[in-house]
């Protein structure tokens, strides 16, 4: 990634011209849900976010700056997704090193999460929202640190500018306190002076390791909650390998075991033998075929799919050919499944014989997240679907902490059963697309256990059917809740299929005779936005729905 001169020579700039340069942004398209550029092009939920990242991309920094600046500003606008303490898995396609890279923004349970405690003082289970208990480490401020300091060029007080802006004209209680964090990380990283990557290590040792950490500490332990100081001395943002797999010329790559995307890759494995195009658009048989097959890969992520630190998941095997081809019959092209079948990777069988909930191989509203894709002029893409919602405000420090800790169980001996230190199997779940090496889509989805459902779909629609982002986000969608649900686990709700009543008539009616529990879905199933860059022209093409009130810019 391209450098700049002087780490703080220009942020009086950068404020001086910041309104201007979002007013400009504003002129960049008539639709602010879709636009395109050959420069650079970003996509997140709200318009205040979209504003600051094209600003930053119009002043020189390149896609993780403007990534950054843009989730630190829905942390604020959106905080009811997407809190200042929650969490924020990023994918980045670095183009100085052609290489994609994963950072795992997200928190770990603390030290005192054990099922022991959940049983004596919650009666077994992770509470719901509201209960400072359910808040995992925050993983945000470390993960962007991360960014800036590995791809980024400019410095943390440089990207907060535009999210001190909105915090400075806020009449809400907890914003002047947030806006009193966040500078006080920014006197922390100007102690380095000239030197940007220690301050933004000193802003990270601020946070974690200094007097922040001590506040929040204090404050948990004086609410009930389980936040620790050592458990934010020791957080770290680990930089892993993409899990990808290639499907018809394509690479997709997703973050690991500790997300739901490898569940993606395994139903693309699994639709890889199908004629999908054959099939028509958001016809019967095509639904019905995508429906069972995501039913299938389901089925294993909540058999699976848990912390790879933690627990030795047969990825390898999941996402293979083989087991694919052993998976594939299970599809009945006359009939919907109205059980969950995992299979057996490890023994190389079509069929685990068990339910998910019962698997022990070792000893849905939408308000959840929100969503942040950017492209630059040098072919640098973030693709980062942030979150953090049904939380606790922390406080005179104005941080609002999220309740992660519900995407664990307190089944003992589950894979993704809660223990100290554990990452909880999230659903965020950015994907970037390759095609020859370099980048050509990224999307992000809000929406729980909805995101990759809605996430294949756009996949399918772009690469199958040939639909640009501002079709494909808008295109009539369908979603099944025949899996275990992630957040304190209800129960699968078998054979179910909500999709929109645009689908038609013929094709709902079809999927009933299917034997599919028909619901027509109110729009949005999901909260997409998608982008595209042309590897020839290099257009780079953004949307989201307009629905879900997502926001494009491009220059």
């Amino acid at each position: 990634m391209h450098s700049v001169p002087g780490p703080f020579s220009r942020s009086l700039l950068f404020l001086v011209v910041l309104s201007a340069g979002v007013a400009n942004a504003q002129q960049t398209t008539r639709e602010s849900w879709k636009a395109q550029g050959n420069q650079g092009a970003v996509v997140v939920g709200a318009a205040e976010a979209a504003d600051a990242a094209i600003d930053v991309l119009g002043r020189g920094g390149n896609a993780v700056d403007a990534a950054v600046a843009a989730l630190l500003v829905q942390s604020v606008v959106e905080s009811g997704n997407f809190c200042f303490g929650g969490e924020v898995p990023i994918l980045v396609y670095d183009v100085r090193r052609r290489v994609v890279e994963v950072l795992s923004g997200q928190g770990a349970a603390p030290g005192l999460a054990t099922v022991d405690y959940f049983e004596k003082e919650k009666n077994g289970r992770i509470p719901g929202s509201g209960d400072p208990a359910t808040a995992a480490v925050p993983g945000t401020i470390d993960a962007y640190v991360t960014a800036l300091d590995r791809y980024g060029t400019m410095t943390f007080a440089e990207v907060a500018q535009p999210a001190l802006a909105v915090l400075d004209r806020s009449q809400k209680d907890w914003r002047p306190n947030l806006a009193r964090t966040i500078r006080r990380l920014i006197e922390a990283e100007q102690r380095a002076t000239d030197d940007r990557r220690r301050g933004l290590r000193l802003v990270a040792d601020c946070f974690y390791r200094g007097p922040i950490a001590r506040d929040l500490d204090a404050w948990s332990r004086a609410h009930g909650g389980l936040i620790r100081y050592a458990d934010l001395a020791t957080h770290v943002t680990r930089v892993e390998e993409p899990l990808s797999i290639e499907y018809r010329g394509y690479t997709v790559c997703k973050c690991g075991a500790w997300t739901q995307g490898p569940y993606l890759l395994e139903t693309l494995r699994l639709l890889e033998g199908f004629e999908l195009k054959a099939m028509g658009h958001n016809r019967p048989n095509y639904v019905h075929v995508v429906v069972e097959a995501m039913k299938l890969a389901l089925a294993d992520r909540d058999a699976y799919l848990a912390d790879p630190l933690f627990v030795d998941v047969p990825l390898e095997t999941l996402l293979s050919k083989p087991y694919a081809d052993l998976r594939r019959p299970l599809i009945d092209l006359e009939r919907a499944s109205l059980e969950q079948r995992p299979g057996d990777p490890l023994s190389g069988k079509a069929l685990l014989g068990k339910r998910p909930e019962d698997y022990r191989p070792f000893a849905g509203e939408i308000r959840d997240t929100t969503t942040c894709l950017v492209a630059d002029r040098w072919g640098n893409v973030v693709a980062a679907t942030p979150s953090g919602w049904g939380g606790v405000l922390a406080g005179e420090t104005g941080i609002i902490l999220g309740s992660r800790l519900r995407s664990l169980n307190t089944w003992r001996g589950h894979p993704n059963c809660i223990e100290p230190g554990k990452r909880p199997r999230t659903t965020l779940t950015p994907t970037l697309v390759l095609e020859d090496g370099k980048p050509v889509v990224a999307v992000s989805v809000a929406g729980g256990d909805l995101q990759d459902q809605v996430a294949l779909q756009l996949l399918l629609d772009h690469i199958e059917f040939g639909l640009a982002p501002a079709e494909a986000v808008t295109a009539p969608r369908f979603a099944t809740g025949h899996h275990v649900g992630s957040f304190n686990q209800p129960p699968p709700r078998l054979g179910d299929l909500s999709v929109y009543e645009a689908v038609g008539d013929e094709t709902i009616e079809a999927l009933r005779v299917l034997g599919h529990r028909v619901r027509i879905g109110r729009p949005p199933l999901g909260h997409p936005v998608m982008l595209t860059i042309d590897p020839q022209s290099g257009l780079k093409q953004a949307a989201g729905d307009p629905k879900a009130r997502r926001n494009a810019r491009a220059y």
